[in-house]
């Protein structure tokens, strides 16, 4: 494992941003010194940090956030908590490094910082930090951990998510203190829940998430919820009496994604037996947030439940009591997410999911235009608000990695410099936002990252690399994997064909039932165009993707020979092969119907049918224990090639899930991505070979 060798002169960076009189983040001033840059390497990605949850102080004056790292030597990934004014000024760890942390949240009479972490071999359990120093002291003590927390509004507890006990958390300890010995042979499993998998979680039985107070004084922890049903995004009321949250608590909430909004008293008697629920919407309902008068709850639904992922996510409020919900985003048909009140109670704040982008925008609780506090060619991901409306909010730009900033008064400002120094030496492509036509006259828009150094004039090898989902989309934040290709001397093509999320439900619903079709002709619309533009060498064109992004390639490369290697990761192509071994079988039969009543569309739909038109390359790639995508798709896709005698190669990383976390796999998946498409793509045998 190479080491990223250090640059040995001084380099000066700074980021300027400039806030037009709309809103919108007009500039980014480059200042560096330096004259010589360096590409983009893959050990780079474990060089950059992971800046996310910006927490504002209830006063406003610090941010509290966290820091994520990857030691690629020791193959571990760890969070620190890190603390910034807000009136700019040099960033506090607040956590030590080697011992991660997460979720921090100050108490709202600002008088502490707690968070969750896992210490001394012990499960994970909430910490307190006195805001005025000293170390962390421990503050819960509970057998099978804590997945997460919220203060009430008058600090006087703290509500506690806690999963239902496994039998080996509650067994006693030897009498010397230590653990209990556990047994040599573990027990079957004993399933029978109608959605019985979960990837990264394994196969699922009847422990569930469930919440619990813990009093600030007394230190005793009350259990409010309960039963057969999993409950999530607690929020207080203003009054600390309340929790509003959100469940899935039908008759057989197996078969259905229906969540509702539901209250629980927080001195209730009886595990929230008898509970209040506020929605009756049968779509999905959730991320309750209280009005500051404790009268209205803002959440954000989905209302058509036939369109199920593809449906849009509109915000609305209800009264708190429950009754007649109000749609506050229905005409803007954009996804709305994460909700909160304003401080006078008269506009709700949230996440705009929009045209490539992620905005932070705001509307009237009585309903009227949508602006956009935190606008434009940006990536906002994460904000919260202090009682003085100043906001605190995480924003990462095409060529910035995610930082801090604050907006006071519409004047926005940024406020750490995490990966300034690092990212002052490398030098990265351009990126251009791309709009143009589908094969059938529908307007499609993309991203093109350019190489460094780009030539006008000169046709580049070209990748057409396809996003997840299909219901998502590629936007205006930090793309490592497209910076990478393009230091490679590749034009990379980003497109967000009909199936993704921002451009209306409409535009997402048009795939539904029907992939690899109009998906298909937008994505092959982008590389003509960047071929119409004098971008891409039409000779010389590379596919791929993972997850959605590899069933497209797989519908790819059985409906054109264009492209010259093929790399499809976590895809999926004899779809009847699927049901009951991943975790969607809610979402197979209320797309396609069940497999042996709806064969042939099943059918119809499989790439593995069409698998000897395949010529290209291929590639393939999944985790072994990836139950969102099982390998067996991949296996199946290169049994298939490999018997058809065409080129193809199988990799399959042990005891990774969909998403492959471990650093090592991480950097040995884009050396050979680097190889694959160096040998078939640009023609030329693999400089860098994986082992």
């Amino acid at each position: 494992m190479s080491s990223i060798k250090k640059v040995v002169f001084a380099v000066s960076f700074v980021l300027l941003l400039t806030l037009t009189a709309s809103g919108q983040i007009a500039a980014s001033l480059d200042l560096e010194t330096d004259t010589a840059k360096r590409n983009l390497a893959i050990d780079d990605l474990f060089q950059i940090k992971r800046v996310a949850d910006p927490q504002i102080s209830p006063d406003g004056k610090w941010v509290a956030y966290t820091v994520g790292s990857t030691n690629l030597k020791d193959e571990k990934s760890e969070n620190q908590i890190w603390m910034i004014p807000t009136a700019g000024g040099e960033a506090i760890p607040m956590t030590m490094k080697g011992s991660s942390a997460s979720s921090p949240r100050w108490s709202p009479d600002g008088k502490y910082l707690a968070f969750i972490a896992a210490r001394n071999e012990g499960k994970t359990q909430v910490w307190l930090l006195n805001r005025l120093g000293g170390e962390a002291q421990q503050l819960t003590e509970v057998k099978q951990g804590v997945s997460g927390f919220e203060w009430s509004p008058d600090s006087s507890k703290i509500l506690l998510t806690i999963q239902d006990p496994r039998p080996e958390d509650m067994e006693s300890p030897n009498k010397d203190g230590g653990a209990a010995p556990k047994s040599k042979t573990q027990p079957p499993w004993v399933i029978d829940r109608l959605q019985f998998k979960q990837d990264v979680i394994g196969y699922l039985d009847h422990r569930r998430n469930h919440f619990f107070v813990f009093d600030m004084a007394t230190k005793k922890v009350t259990q409010i919820t309960s039963g057969d049903f999993d409950d999530s995004q607690a929020e207080w009321s203003p009054d600390s009496k309340s929790i509003a949250f959100t469940s899935n608590r039908g008759d057989n909430a197996d078969a259905t994604y229906n969540t509702d909004i539901w209250v629980v008293d927080v001195n209730n008697t009886d595990q929230g037996k008898s509970l209040r629920r506020v929605t009756t919407n049968p779509g999905r309902d959730r991320s309750p947030a209280w009005s500051p008068d404790g009268k209205w709850i803002a959440y954000v639904t989905t209302t058509d439940v036939k369109a199920i992922d593809y449906a849009a996510v509109y915000l609305a409020v209800i009264p708190a009591e429950g009754g007649t919900p109000r749609i506050l985003t229905q005409k803007l048909d954009r996804n709305a997410n994460a909700p909160k009140f304003s401080t006078d109670g008269k506009t709700v704040y949230f996440l705009l999911e929009e045209n490539g982008e992620h905005h932070l925008a705001r509307i009237p609780v009585a309903g009227g235009d949508v602006t956009r506090p935190i606008g434009g060619p940006v990536a906002v991901s994460g904000y919260s608000l202090a009682k003085d409306g100043t906001i605190a909010a995480r924003i990462s730009e095409a060529t910035v990695p995610g930082e801090i900033y604050v907006s006071e008064n519409g004047d926005l400002r940024r406020l750490t410099s995490t990966n300034d120094a690092f990212m002052a030496q490398i030098q990265l492509g351009d990126v251009e936002k791309v709009k143009f036509k589908s094969k059938d006259g529908t307007d499609v828009e993309g991203f093109i990252y350019k190489p460094t150094n780009f030539v006008a004039g000169t046709k580049y090898p070209t990748l057409l690399r396809i996003h997840g989902g299909p219901v998502s989309q590629f936007d205006r934040s930090f793309n490592f994997e497209s910076q990478l290709f393009a230091a490679n001397g590749y034009v990379v093509v980003n497109v967000n064909p009909r199936g993704s999320s921002g451009y209306g439900q409409a535009f997402s619903a048009a795939i539904f039932a029907d992939w690899g079709n109009k998906d298909y002709e937008d994505v092959m619309a982008g590389v003509d165009y960047a071929i119409a533009k004098g971008y891409a060498d039409p000779n010389r064109l590379g596919v791929g993707g993972w997850s959605y992004g590899g069933i497209l390639t797989d519908y790819v490369i059985t409906k054109t020979d264009r492209f010259k290697g093929a790399i499809t990761g976590a895809s999926e192509v004899l779809y009847v092969a699927n049901y009951g071994h991943d975790h969607y079988q809610r979402l197979w039969e209320q797309e396609m119907g069940l497999p042996w009543e709806n064969r042939q569309l099943w059918e119809k739909l499989s790439p593995f049918n069409y698998v000897q038109k395949i010529v290209t390359p291929t590639l393939i790639m999944g985790g072994e224990k990836d139950w969102n995508v099982p390998v067996n798709n991949g296996e199946l896709l290169y049994q298939s090639l490999k018997r058809l005698g065409r080129t193809t190669q199988l990799i399959v990383y042990p005891g990774e899930s969909h998403g492959i976390a471990k650093p090592s796999y991480q950097k040995d998946r884009f050396e050979r991505y680097l190889a694959w498409y160096a040998k078939f793509v640009k023609g030329a045998q693999a400089t860098t070979a994986a082992k």
